[in-house]
């Protein structure tokens, strides 16, 4: 499988011809220009098919069911506040609500960036939820867990292209995906 996966990102590069890495390349190297008609709100069609298999994220995964309960959530307006660790509810809830770092989901949106809409993971607590007193504890510290995705941009193309044309560039970001405790820092 190692080696497929090797295949698929060598197609993807190929067909990257017109893109442009953020900051680099030649300004002899040709650049691929297109109108918002031809990306459309998902990207071009030969860069999001079968080579960078989005679908595969779990921060894209999770941008409709987001949606959804964002609507909900807005009619009850809860504060996003360190909860109370509560062992009964642990057996029904996501690992994310289990944990004693826990973390809710937000939708990052950026109309230059495809894939749009992200599942970003933010910390509830600055500390870490004691599994005994089941409070949050400041001897423990929350950090966000990030893994890099490859992202396309936006940007205008270069004259004389013409006017309202863009070309995409290959980024890596860092999403944030999740939250774990770590022992706190000291002053040295």
């Amino acid at each position: 499988q190692g080696w497929l996966a090797a295949l698929a990102l060598l197609a993807v590069l190929g067909q990257c011809r017109g893109l442009r890495r953020s900051g680099g390349g030649s300004p002899h190297t040709a650049v691929r220009c297109y109108s918002g008609a031809e990306l459309g709100d998902e990207g071009p069609a030969q860069f999001v098919a079968r080579s960078l298999r989005w679908d595969r994220h779990v921060p894209v995964q999770l941008v409709p069911q987001l949606e959804r309960l964002e609507a909900r959530r807005l009619r009850r307006h809860r504060p996003h506040a360190c909860p109370a660790l509560s062992l009964r509810a642990g057996l029904r809830s996501e690992a994310h609500e289990r944990s004693i770092s826990p973390w809710r989901y937000r939708i990052d949106e950026d109309e230059n960036r495809y894939p749009r809409k992200l599942a970003f993971a933010e910390c509830l607590c600055s500390g870490c939820v004691d599994v005994k007193t089941g409070r949050e504890t400041t001897s423990l510290n929350s950090v966000t867990i990030h893994q890099t995705m490859l992202v396309l941009r936006r940007k205008p193309c270069p004259r004389p292209a013409g006017t309202g044309l863009v070309t995409l560039e290959v980024d890596y970001i860092r999403v944030p995906v999740g939250c774990t405790c770590v022992l706190p820092r000291t002053a040295r």
